[in-house]
């Protein structure tokens, strides 16, 4: 008589809406990449610290990038480099020998949304609504539409979203809207000193926000590939 035997799985793999940080490259002049990346995460050490990064080289148009010093000086400055964005096949291959993955840009991401979209049922789209304060070092995480926060959202907590975020109070801790690339995401606030905002991977962090927006009711939102923060006249109708 033969006996099965049940075996454990060794592993599984699933997919994945996890942010990460985006590194968009305009030279590549080392010594300026390190020294301009170095001050940024002097701002903000915590926010930084073993961040996950993918280096967008859509900007760079010579094809003999030092991607392997870029790495190095990333890593130094305690940032993890995943992989990049690229549509030059020497970037490519470059990345391809330093064990660097390939994401597909931003525009490519809500294209091949939208063509899903027009091929099956459409998905759910609920809003989630949080009633209470977010205090520091909750997350609230919604994957499926809107996230209403109907009070403030602390230092040190974090908000992430398909679609877009919504906070009728102070936000002080991690906004991160659009989480699965959806470029048309927006971030509204009552009052804006938010340590992170971010729409599909497109970052800003609280040292970088200007004095027309910090302390104010705003919206975040991204314009040509381009994050943008406007203050809102909160007397008028927003419109979504």
């Amino acid at each position: 008589m033969s006996v099965s035997i049940h075996t454990p799985a060794v592993l599984e793999i699933k997919g994945s809406l996890l942010p990460v940080m985006i590194v968009q490259l305009f030279d590549t002049d080392k010594e300026h990449i390190a020294t301009t990346l170095k001050e940024k995460v002097q701002k903000a050490p915590n926010l930084f610290a073993n961040a996950t990064i993918i280096v967008d080289l859509n900007a760079i148009q010579e094809p003999n990038v030092p991607l392997a010093d870029i790495v190095h000086i990333m890593r130094d400055n305690g940032l993890v480099p995943v992989g990049i964005r690229a549509t030059q096949a020497e970037h490519i291959q470059r990345a391809a020998q330093l064990s660097l993955g390939l994401f597909p840009n931003s525009r490519e991401i809500q294209k091949n949304k939208n063509i899903g979209k027009e091929s099956a049922p459409q998905q759910s789209n609920i809003t989630k609504v949080v009633s209470h304060p977010v205090r520091s070092g909750q997350q609230i995480v919604h994957l499926d539409g809107d996230l209403v926060i109907l009070s403030s959202v602390s230092p040190g907590a974090e908000v992430l979203a398909q679609r877009h975020i919504h906070v009728y109070g102070a936000l002080r801790g991690r906004a991160l809207a659009g989480v699965n690339g959806d470029t048309h995401a927006r971030i509204f606030c009552h009052q804006l000193d938010a340590e992170i905002v971010s729409i599909a991977g497109n970052y800003q962090v609280n040292e970088d926000l200007t004095d027309d927006v910090q302390g104010k009711a705003a919206q975040v939102f991204l314009e040509n590939d381009k994050l943008m923060i406007q203050a809102l006249n909160t007397a008028n109708t927003l419109r979504r």
